[in-house]
């Protein structure tokens, strides 16, 4: 029998939580804004898994979006959503209006200085201090052992465990590999933006990282060298506007002339106003 619950409101997300925790079994968390696609569901799976009780949070946050990005024409599929989440036996899922996360007399939020002013922050200023907030009210209802986010937003993965470390939040961050469509696109919710063009020119993201890779794999360790080649490839691409192409450490987020170590290469790519990004995350 069918027994997902959807919920809107904190009192009845925490209710069902509390009932779990009774039976003792763990709680696995998904955040996601709706649209969902393969890559959240296999999130959604990896917490069915590892988790007795899996919620996934359906809810599109304004905080994280600028003034001229696209928040009014983000996609809000719910029906189609339910039935991912149904598909992927997700116990519990919270969709809140924004009134209820963020009430009229809202004044507080998280920052976590040096992790979201670099990479995607320089040109979303405060599109990290949205993800920080809400992932932590998340938390606080939801009261997860495990979160689950996906390595395409590597950024948003890292800070938030940097986060949770910082403010001993007693929840483990989970981050879970790229899922890609056959031609290497990174699956996200805003591909379906992409004209007939531009979706077929898009996996040059992907092809730049593993032209990246293949020179790391020869010895390349300058990380100029590597950006060069990245920068190129965009440019020779046609429609593709390069936003950045950076080599940092994973542990910092902060720039990286040489690898070694932990290192993340990250790429962000316009489509006409589609902004597409993509990583490589390695240890040299």
């Amino acid at each position: 029998m069918d027994s997902m619950e959807i919920t809107t409101t904190i009192d009845a997300a925490r209710a069902a939580v509390a009932a779990a925790h009774a039976r003792g079994v763990s709680i696995g968390l998904v955040p996601t804004m709706g649209a969902l696609h393969a890559g959240h569901a296999s999130l959604l799976q990896a917490a069915r898994r590892e988790t007795g009780f899996v919620v996934a949070s359906i809810f599109v946050n304004p905080t994280q979006f600028g003034p001229n990005e696209d928040l009014t024409r983000y996609p809000r599929p719910l029906d189609q959503d339910v039935q991912v989440c149904r598909a992927e036996g997700v116990d519990l899922i919270f969709h809140p209006e924004p009134a209820t996360i963020y009430p009229p007399d809202f004044h507080t939020y998280v920052e976590v200085h040096d992790f979201q002013n670099v990479l995607c922050g320089v040109t979303r200023p405060t599109h990290f201090r949205g993800v920080a907030t809400v992932v932590l009210k998340l938390f606080h209802i939801v009261q997860p052992d495990v979160a689950y986010f996906g390595q395409k937003d590597a950024q948003q993965a890292r800070l938030l465990q940097q986060m949770v470390r910082d403010l001993d939040v007693p929840a483990q961050i989970k981050v879970c590999p790229i899922v890609r469509a056959p031609d290497g696109l990174a699956m996200s919710s805003r591909n379906q933006y992409l004209d007939a063009t531009q979706r077929h020119n898009a996996p040059v993201l992907r092809r730049a990282l593993e032209a990246i890779r293949q020179r790391i794999d020869a010895g390349e360790r300058r990380a100029e060298a590597l950006v060069r080649l990245a920068q190129e490839m965009i440019a020779a691409t046609p429609g593709a506007r390069l936003d950045y192409a950076e080599v940092v450490s994973w542990e910092n987020l902060q720039p990286a002339a040489t690898l070694e170590g932990q290192v993340l290469i990250a790429l962000a790519v316009f489509f006409g106003s589609t902004r597409l990004i993509d990583n490589l995350l390695l240890t040299v």
